[in-house]
C-alpha cells in the first residue's frame, strides 16, 4: 500500500500522536480548516490536494468526517478511506469501535488543542468587531452562540487538557459564549485505527471511480 494521509489541519496534531502510537510514517498532506465555513471551498481545497498527490499513491487515509457535505459526490482517483463520522468533534469524541455518525450534544461546543490563538473564540469576537464595529461584531457574536449552554474540552489523551495556560484560555472563551467549561472524554482511537488499517464499521472504503455519498456514512 502506497498510502498518504489528507487530513484537516484541526487535526494535525492527533495525526502525528496516532503514527507516533501506531508506529506508522505516512506523508500528511494538509488541507486548511479555514476552508471549513463553506463546504464548497473545502471540496474545492480537498479536490487541488488530491490532485497534487504523487501517481504512485494507491490509498487516501482521510482525518477528517464528511464535514457538512465536503466530500459528497467526490469520486476519487485512488481507494480512500475515512471514518464514517460527520466531523472531526465527532471524530475525537469516539471512545469505542461502536459507529456513530454524530456524537455532539445539542447546546454544546467543543474545545481541543488546536482551537487556540487564530482559532480560538476571543479571536473570531475580534475579527468580527474588526470588521462590524464594537457594538455591532459584539452582537453578532452573541447571536452566535445564543443558544449555547456548555463549552467541553475533549480529553483525547493526546494533548495535555489540563494545562494551566490551556485551561485559561478555554474558561475565557466559555465565558465569551457565556457557557460553563466542562470535560469530556474522548480519545483518538479513530486515527489510530485508520493509520493502522484496522477498518472495521466505523469506516467508510471507497473505491477508485466510486462516488463519496452520505449514505455510506449512515
Amino acid at each position: 500500500m502506497q498510502a498518504i494521509i489528507l487530513g484537516c489541519g484541526s487535526l494535525l496534531s492527533h495525526i502525528e500522536a496516532a503514527q507516533a502510537k501506531m508506529q506508522t510514517d505516512f506523508p500528511v498532506v494538509e488541507l486548511n480548516r479555514k476552508y471549513h465555513v463553506d463546504p464548497r471551498q473545502m471540496q474545492q481545497e480537498i479536490l487541488a490536494k488530491m490532485q497534487q498527490l504523487p501517481a504512485e499513491v494507491d490509498t487516501v487515509l482521510v482525518a477528517m468526517g464528511f464535514c457538512g457535505g465536503s466530500w459528497q459526490g467526490v469520486r476519487p482517483g485512488r481507494r480512500l478511506v475515512m471514518p464514517r463520522v460527520d466531523d472531526c468533534v465527532t471524530l475525537l469524541l469516539h471512545t469505542d469501535d461502536s459507529p456513530h455518525f454524530n456524537l455532539k450534544q445539542g447546546r454544546h461546543f467543543y474545545l481541543r488543542d488546536s482551537d487556540r490563538g487564530e482559532h480560538s473564540l476571543e479571536a473570531m469576537q475580534q475579527s468580527l468587531c474588526a470588521e462590524h464595529g464594537e457594538e455591532q461584531g459584539a452582537a453578532i457574536f452573541r447571536s452566535w452562540f445564543a443558544n449555547y449552554r456548555e463549552a467541553d474540552i475533549i480529553d483525547t489523551g493526546a494533548y495535555d487538557s489540563q494545562a494551566a495556560d490551556f485551561l485559561a484560555e478555554a474558561q475565557r472563551n466559555a465565558d465569551l459564549a457565556g457557557c460553563r467549561l466542562n470535560h469530556v472524554p474522548g480519545s483518538n482511537l479513530l486515527l489510530e485505527k485508520l493509520v493502522s488499517g484496522r477498518w472495521d464499521e466505523q469506516f467508510v472504503v471507497v473505491e477508485p471511480g466510486q462516488a463519496v455519498e452520505l449514505n455510506l456514512f449512515v
